[in-house]
């Protein structure tokens, strides 16, 4: 691999990191719309750093504090690396999906920034089914699957800018990668995938065979509702993929 060939690489690895959190990248970096097309393979790679400092968060106050708190804590650091950006994209969509009635009403209740009924009572579930189903499982199970569900909701979220239309104006869309080609969305595949089998190899069986089907259904809502997908869709997709990840690994070791 070529010097140059590295750089572009490191600019996209960067691309995705300064995009999806708040670490400081290279100043070198910069941004432009194709560099973050050509970053979104990286997006499950971000988000397995994200589970990460989850994960290690999560351990440190395991020393200290019962299980619930350090589920807390861990989703604590994890909300101020990442900014809530998927969490506002759930709210966004919850908002509109729920007050919309047609596809100009979604889109605009989508873009608005304050939050309504339907997007509060929506976080507060999600963060609530995060802290108990993490909460539930052994400390050794939910570091790892912490680092594996950040992944691998990532990899099924962007599958939809291989497979759905953007339906946004250029004008009046916040940045987001579009299209994705394949051969990138199974580059993708590979840094968000291996983390779940490491765990357990039937569990993540399962585990992408759920994420797969309820891929497929909300794309299929996603173009009844509006014709394709939003960056506010996104969020959302992941924000569900992440919890339908750790209901599943709590489901396979309660049966």
């Amino acid at each position: 691999m070529t010097m140059h060939r590295v750089q572009d690489e490191l600019r996209d690895f960067f691309t995705a990191l300064g995009y999806f959190t708040r670490v400081p990248v290279p100043r070198w970096v910069g941004f432009e719309r194709d560099y973050l097309n050509a970053a979104a393979r990286y997006f499950p790679l971000v988000g397995a750093i994200v589970g990460g400092v989850g994960a290690l968060v999560y351990l440190a106050a395991l020393r200290a504090f019962p299980a619930g708190v350090a589920v807390l804590l861990s989703m604590a650091a994890t909300l101020l690396l990442t900014g809530a950006f998927h969490e506002d994209g759930l709210a966004d969509c919850l908002d509109a999906f729920g007050g919309g009635y047609t596809r100009d009403d979604v889109l605009r209740i989508m873009h608005d920034s304050r939050i309504g009924a339907f997007g509060a009572i929506g976080l507060v579930i999600a963060l609530a089914l995060k802290w108990q189903t993490l909460a539930s499982m052994s400390p050794a199970r939910v570091a790892w699957l912490m680092v594996g569900a950040h992944a691998v909701s990532r990899v099924f979220a962007i599958s939809y800018l291989a497979t759905l239309d953007y339906v946004r104006d250029e004008g009046k869309a916040k940045p987001v990668a579009q299209p994705m080609s394949t051969s990138s969305v199974l580059i993708a595949a590979m840094f968000g995938l291996p983390w779940l089998v490491w765990i357990d190899w039937k569990l993540a069986c399962v585990s992408f065979v759920v994420l797969a089907v309820l891929c497929f259904v909300m794309g299929r809502y996603f173009v009844r509702r509006i014709g394709g997908y939003t960056g506010d869709c996104l969020g959302f997709a992941q924000q569900v993929f992440e919890i339908v990840t750790y209901l599943t690994a709590l489901a396979w070791i309660s049966s």
